[in-house]
């Protein structure tokens, strides 16, 4: 870790490292200056060849800022993270005198630039040499040199604000420069027991059940109230499990419990009145997940993967004729729709938005909503409900071919 030192001991290792470097590459820059000095005051009463190097900006590391240092603590610890920086720096050349004439300024920039590509990691060594009490060389994480790209605009924006006229330039950013807090490291006790009764932690050779496809019945989209649905996976177990549907309706998740079986398939029946007199309030149509829940006695609780699970609104249409024309709609939907859950009509090839959605006091009574559909024409429209992406199901399996339910479809003549 490095002291408040830092940012300076940065500094001065690159001076120290171009001011040495850049006349031993071209013994004619034997006078060469390197100042620190902001842009628009740099050439103040300077006339020989000169390198300006500018911290002009800096700003925290994202990668290290939220982390734990290294070395400084251990597992169940936590101390401030490390002051982490990114030091930006614009090197400047100049030539002898105003005019240049001979290009100095191109050399000088050109040996700088060829001094930080040959030395893209600060040596420890230049570091403790370049200021007195600085600890920048200790840190775990090497200082390193990398060129910046900026664009025209970028650097019309930067000289602009140095309020001076641009002269020929580089950026370099130095990373990473740690800082240490000084706020105090937070420990723990130690450990006096591990698990009840100081048992130590339990451990159990079961794998969680996993869950691979679900099959509604007649091959349909989504599961209604009454109806099973197939679970296939592997590990599967009825014994001390449940089935966990969860969603975002719901205010907790509903557990059921399964059809006795196992192995690799287990039934999860969705009860409708009058088995669960409560079922139109308890559920709400639209998209779940499902997850099997095992609950050994005296083991931690196993939860498998989760499957997408859709229960489809079962609904009741009138009238079921019509004449042509502008058309008022009514139907109920079981389980209840509740507040804030999208409604759509598909009125054969057409869609509605409801008129009006109303949940009778009683909570074991469906939802009634109204539908307005105008200018229809004369033929047969099967009706289905679409609540939050789950459709009921408008047909009639109990025939020998699937045929569209007559009590889900309207004539209009």
């Amino acid at each position: 870790m490095s002291n408040v030192l830092a940012i300076a001991a940065a500094t001065r290792t690159l001076r120290n490292l171009l001011q040495l470097a850049v006349p031993q590459l071209d013994t004619d820059l034997s006078d060469l200056e390197v100042t620190l000095q902001p842009p628009d005051v740099a050439r103040k009463g300077i006339t020989k060849a000169q390198i300006n190097l500018y911290l002009y900006q800096v700003v925290a590391n994202a990668a290290w800022r939220n982390l734990d240092m290294p070395q400084q603590t251990r597992a169940g610890e936590t101390a401030p993270p490390a002051l982490a920086l990114n030091l930006h720096y614009l090197i400047t050349a100049y030539g002898r005198g105003e005019t240049d004439l001979d290009a100095v300024s191109h050399r000088v920039l050109a040996a700088a630039m060829s001094t930080l590509h040959d030395h893209p990691v600060l040596g420890v060594d230049d570091i403790r040499s370049a200021l007195t009490g600085n600890d920048l060389a200790d840190q775990f994480e090497r200082v390193r040199i990398t060129p910046l790209t900026q664009s025209v605009e970028e650097l019309s924006k930067l000289w602009t604000a140095f309020q001076t006229n641009y002269r020929m330039s580089a950026a370099y950013e130095a990373t990473v420069v740690l800082i240490d807090s000084r706020r105090p490291v937070r420990a723990p006790p130690p450990v006096l027991r591990r698990g009840p009764q100081g048992q130590g932690v339990v451990a159990t050779t079961g794998a969680a059940a996993m869950l691979d496809a679900i099959t509604y019945p007649n091959a349909q989209p989504a599961l209604r109230l009454g109806e099973d649905a197939t679970l296939q996976g592997r590990r599967l177990t009825a014994e001390h499990a449940v089935f966990r549907l969860s969603s975002p309706r719901l205010d907790a998740p509903v557990d059921i419990t399964p059809q006795p079986g196992g192995g690799d398939s287990l039934v999860l029946h969705l009860a409708a009145p009058p088995e669960d007199a409560d079922a139109f309030s308890r559920w709400a149509p639209g998209l779940y997940t499902v997850a099997l829940l095992q609950q050994p006695p005296g083991l931690p609780a196993l939860l498998s993967n989760e499957l997408p699970l859709a229960i489809a609104p079962t609904v009741t249409v009138a009238p079921n004729a019509a004449a042509a024309g502008d058309l008022l709609l009514q139907l109920t939907c079981a389980p209840r729709v509740r507040d804030g859950q999208r409604v759509v009509l598909l009125f054969g090839d057409r869609t509605a938005t409801p008129q009006s959605i109303s949940n009778p006091a009683d909570p074991h009574q469906p939802t009634t909503l109204t539908f307005q559909l105008a200018a229809v024409a004369p033929g047969t429209y099967p009706v289905r409900l679409r609540v939050d992406g789950a459709d009921s199901v408008p047909v009639d399996f109990s025939g020998s071919v699937p045929a569209f339910a007559p009590n889900q479809q309207v004539v209009v003549s």
